[in-house]
């Protein structure tokens, strides 16, 4: 499938009324568990194109561009609104937030499977085992409060128990910030995948900040305001191995490209025949969002699209699909790892004086007070252990122990892992 060969339809024909805008909604209760994350990944995808755009309008003074980028970006605007709008009323914040971190894992794991580059593909895995706690830590929090099983949201096909634990995750900003990748160097695979991935866990970190006020406890409210923070961490991991050199244009021919692609994979990829019918149509609209892209960049900056995207031939859709035994293996491998200016190393390596642990110092200097270890001390006294969903006992014997969070794994010199 390329895109680029597809005939497009004039963009003032794509203009939706309310009722287009309005979806009826998936059943929470019937709904397949990545029919609810692919539409957590369009969603992001969509904001992250109209954000993006939004800033492109802000870094030209040409009205006259900025008139065809606002077409653009309204046309974007009623795809995010629909997408948003599959959610149902009664599917609650903490539902959502096992969507969210559900697809995270699996669509990390995914995307690092398959990808090319070495570097980018050692990012995707550290983060990983991140939002991999973060599932457990989320779940462990709605049976604290609901006394709801998360595996059924997860259909036993993404397991819920520790990863690397959340209060290692907070490190010094200085060590976030990676490589980028270059055009003309990076594949079109990889491109694709920093494009997605950063999307993707900018929407995660939007979502948490935006619903952490309202959320019923203190407890919750303090756990959506932690994970958050580690959340623009992976942002600035993610957002840093894009390519940096593009112009402004070839980003929006980027942006719609992976719009494309997203589209498409989910049309391809969908069980529910009705959700697939959406898919099909938006990405129908995207392709005419790409071909107006690619006609501004040919105005604008005399490029043919080939110039920026030599083989607009889509590689294998992107199927979001269990993940359980890559999860493991890395989890196995690589828990006590963390991050060191652009690179990554075992945490028992760091000199005694770095960065790591003069944040944690104090940023987690009384360890009752990070929420992520709480919501499991928390549950652990109610209930007497943690909650979990597991196929087998944790790949790492010092996260077994369901009596007891570890705060040492990936933290402590000499912890045991």
């Amino acid at each position: 499938m390329n895109p680029f060969e597809l005939k497009p339809k004039k963009l003032e024909e794509l203009i939706f009324n309310w009722r287009q805008m309005t979806p009826r909604p998936y059943d929470k209760d019937a709904v397949d568990p990545y029919t609810r994350t692919r539409a957590i990944l369009m969603n992001g995808t969509e904001f992250e194109a109209v954000w993006y755009s939004h800033q492109f309008s802000r870094h030209t003074g040409d009205n006259e561009l900025r008139r065809q980028i606002a077409l653009l970006r309204r046309l974007e605007q009623q795809q995010q609104k629909l997408v948003a709008a599959l959610k149902p009323e009664d599917e609650t914040i903490l539902e959502h937030t096992i969507g969210y971190e559900q697809l995270a894992v699996d669509l990390t794991a995914m995307l690092a499977k398959r990808e090319d580059n070495p570097y980018v593909k050692q990012a995707l895995d550290f983060a990983l085992l991140e939002d991999f706690d973060h599932l457990y830590r989320y779940a462990d929090l709605m049976e604290f409060d609901d006394r709801e099983h998360a595996e059924r949201l997860v259909g036993s096909y993404t397991e819920i128990m520790p990863g690397r634990p959340t209060i290692a995750h907070h490190r010094h900003p200085f060590d976030s910030v990676k490589f980028h990748i270059q055009n003309g160097i990076a594949s079109p695979q990889t491109r694709l995948c920093t494009a997605i991935i950063t999307a993707a866990e900018q929407q995660t970190m939007n979502y948490y900040m935006n619903v952490a006020a309202f959320y019923p406890t203190a407890w919750g409210r303090k756990l959506y305001r932690e994970i958050g923070m580690v959340e623009e961490q992976h942002v600035t991991q993610y957002g840093s191995l894009m390519d940096t050199d593009q112009t402004w244009l070839e980003g929006c021919l980027n942006h719609q490209y992976t719009e494309c692609y997203l589209y498409w994979s989910a049309m391809e990829t969908e069980t529910d025949p009705r959700i697939r019918n959406i898919w099909e149509m938006l990405f129908e609209q995207e392709v005419s969002h790409l071909h107006a892209a690619a006609n501004l960049l040919e105005t604008y900056e005399g490029k043919e699209p080939q110039q920026v995207i030599p083989d607009g031939t889509f590689p294998d859709a992107l199927l979001l699909t269990s993940n359980i035994d890559y999860v493991r293996d890395v989890l196995g491998c690589t828990v006590c790892n963390t991050a060191l200016r652009e690179d990554w190393t075992n945490v028992n390596d760091l000199n005694p004086n770095a960065d790591f642990f003069i944040y944690q110092d104090i940023v987690n200097n009384n360890v009752d007070d990070v929420e992520s270890h709480a919501v499991i001390d928390r549950l652990i006294r109610r209930d007497g252990e943690d909650y979990r969903f597991e196929i087998a006992p944790n790949p790492v014997p010092a996260l077994r122990d369901r009596k007891a969070d570890n705060t040492d794994v990936g933290r402590v010199q000499g912890a045991p892992c």
